[in-house]
């Protein structure tokens, strides 16, 4: 008897690890009441997670749409340009040094370093990106202008502040085929000029000039606020330069009158 007492602790010992065996295979069978497959739940809920990821990835990393869209690079009837200064002279004063021309798909056609004639003591790093190195094998001032200037000609011409950037060029271009968006009236805020920056963040939805200026950058932004507008703008620009032949039409006009009294009152 008490050979079978000391047995029975023992057998009565494994009743709860068989307890706790059947509770496991029972919530392992759980899964096959609800489907027939229960090993491709997992595999599909955790595809499911990994399927989600990619809808949410582009608000985080959203395309740039100053990026071509296509990879024409010829030259257009509608070209966009952004130059960088360096300082010569006693460092106040600019000079060019950089400058990029893209068309109206936003692909570079020219871009190029560019040597001043006088001495550069300034290269405004910190906004003009330009450095020493950059200006070693840099094209000579006057081999830049007149590219430029062949280029641009007979063309409409996009750009911020575009008279800053004709004065360095030492070029002029006829006032109806500038596109300037620093003038452009739908753009002024009170009647005062936006920084590009700005017309990029709050048109475009795009930084730029975080830092050291890009020209590329630059020049594409200012096609692309064109480009959007582009209707509207040419139409504006029909307008006044209808305007202005009227007005020229009513001086014409009014100068026989006067030339006539006044030979009357000389008789």
């Amino acid at each position: 008897m008490s050979s079978e007492r000391k047995k029975n602790p023992k057998h009565f010992q494994l009743n709860p690890n068989w307890a706790q065996l059947q509770q496991k295979l029972k919530s392992f069978a759980k899964p096959s009441r609800h489907s027939k497959n229960p090993q491709s739940e997992t595999p599909n809920s955790i595809l499911g997670k990994r399927k989600e990821r990619p809808n949410s990835e582009p608000d985080d990393a959203k395309p740039n749409p100053l990026m071509p869209t296509n990879d024409d690079s010829s030259v257009t009837d509608v070209l966009a340009m952004d130059c960088e200064m360096v300082g010569v002279g006693q460092g106040n004063k600019s000079a060019l040094g950089r400058v990029t021309v893209v068309n109206k798909w936003r692909n570079v056609i020219y871009d190029e370093f560019v040597r001043p004639v006088e001495h550069v003591v300034d290269f405004r790093t910190h906004i003009s990106g330009i450095r020493p190195r950059d200006l070693r094998k840099a094209k000579d001032f006057r081999v830049v202008q007149k590219k430029v200037a062949e280029l641009i000609k007979g063309r409409i011409l996009v750009g911020h502040a575009l008279h800053n950037d004709l004065k360095a060029l030492l070029l002029m271009h006829p006032k109806k085929d500038l596109r300037d968006t620093s003038e452009y009236q739908p753009f002024l805020k009170e009647g005062r000029r936006k920084a590009l920056r700005h017309l990029a963040a709050e048109v475009l939805g795009v930084e730029i000039q975080n830092g050291e200026h890009c020209p590329v950058d630059d020049a594409r932004a200012a096609m692309l606020l064109y480009s959007k507008n582009r209707k509207e703008w040419e139409r504006s620009v029909k307008d006044q330069l209808r305007l202005k032949e009227k007005q020229k039409k009513r001086k014409q006009r009014k100068k026989p009158k006067a030339d006539i009294n006044h030979s009357l009152i000389a008789s």
